[in-house]
């Protein structure tokens, strides 16, 4: 497998659990509600770490593009 294919596997397998994570985000918001104070400083359950998570997923996929394409940020 080259590097560019590596890339693309990564990038592809990212998005599938970035979906993952909005999709379980969507059904607990429909279930339990999500203040902002839930969204921005849960201590407990699936929002503990989903900003950050989420966060430095998004762009471990930007970075990704980039270097699929060979351009930069």
């Amino acid at each position: 497998m080259s590097d560019k294919a590596a890339l693309i596997k990564e990038k592809e397998e990212l998005i599938g659990k970035m979906l993952e994570m909005q999709k379980q985000f969507i059904d607990y918001e429909h279930r339990q509600g999500i203040s902002g104070k839930d969204y921005w400083a849960s201590k407990d359950g699936l929002l503990v770490n989903y900003r950050e998570e989420y966060m430095s997923m998004a762009n471990r996929l930007v970075d990704l593009s980039h270097s699929i394409v060979g351009s930069t940020r």
